[in-house]
């Protein structure tokens, strides 16, 4: 018989499930050079994952003299202006999703993006995607604290451990092992680790509900993840 595990999907956002990492950059680099300041691919590759207040307290680092919100605003502002004609869906993830959907697993968005942008995105998806949504400005704490995932498995009203986490990058990845969640990582803009607790994969193409209650079971039965996917 199929297993009913996991109890619930915990989907990250950039990067995961849109490809908008390019985005944020994007808008990083005209926001610093507006104020006369220099932003590099490193100083981009940096932000990846992380809360948008830590990221504006390194922006305000770089010389851009404006508030945290003020900051957060503009780059969400930048990105929902590039995204608006053409949201870049990450391949495989909005087939999952629906998959997940048919068979009537829950599941929440967990993303460290602030609630407008996480709800254009949800807008843009074309069957109720998500029961439950956790976001960046509904949280004391960004990722890699496990805060956020602990509440998308609360608002379900699931134990986190029954849980599939699916990230892209170390701390998103992170806070999802540190709420005890099972972790699918899908390396894209970030690379990511074969020991940091969760499994790695490539890709999402081709990936099934099938596939995510078979990694739940390998890694609560055997206590370590699973072999690399993808």
């Amino acid at each position: 018989m199929t297993s009913s595990l996991p109890a619930a999907v915990l989907w990250d956002m950039d990067g995961t499930l849109v490809d908008t990492e390019p985005y944020w950059y994007e808008c990083q680099v005209a926001l610093v050079e507006s104020f006369g300041g220099t932003w590099t691919r490193a100083d981009g590759d940096a932000m990846i994952g992380t809360g948008l207040w830590d990221s504006a307290r390194v922006i305000q680092a770089h010389g851009v003299d404006l508030t945290a919100e003020e900051i957060i605003d503009r780059l969400t502002t930048g990105v929902l202006t590039l995204v608006a004609d053409d949201v870049p869906w990450r391949p495989g993830a909005r087939e999952l999703l629906s998959e997940l959907r048919r068979e009537g697993v829950p599941t929440a968005l967990v993303t460290m993006s602030i609630r407008r942008m996480a709800d254009f995105m949800i807008a843009a998806i074309d069957f109720p995607a998500f029961d439950a949504v956790v976001a960046g400005d509904e949280v004391e704490n960004s990722k890699p604290h496990p805060e956020a995932y602990l509440r998308g498995a609360a608002l379900l009203g699931v134990d986190v451990a029954d849980c599939v986490a699916i990230e892209d990058s170390p701390p998103g990845a992170a806070s999802a092992v540190a709420a005890g969640a099972v972790v699918l990582g899908v390396e894209h803009a970030a690379p990511l680790s074969d020991d940091a607790g969760y499994t790695r994969a490539t890709t999402l193409v081709g990936t099934t509900v099938d596939d995510l209650r078979r990694l739940h079971a390998a890694v609560r039965g055997s206590g370590v993840p699973s072999p690399s996917a993808g």
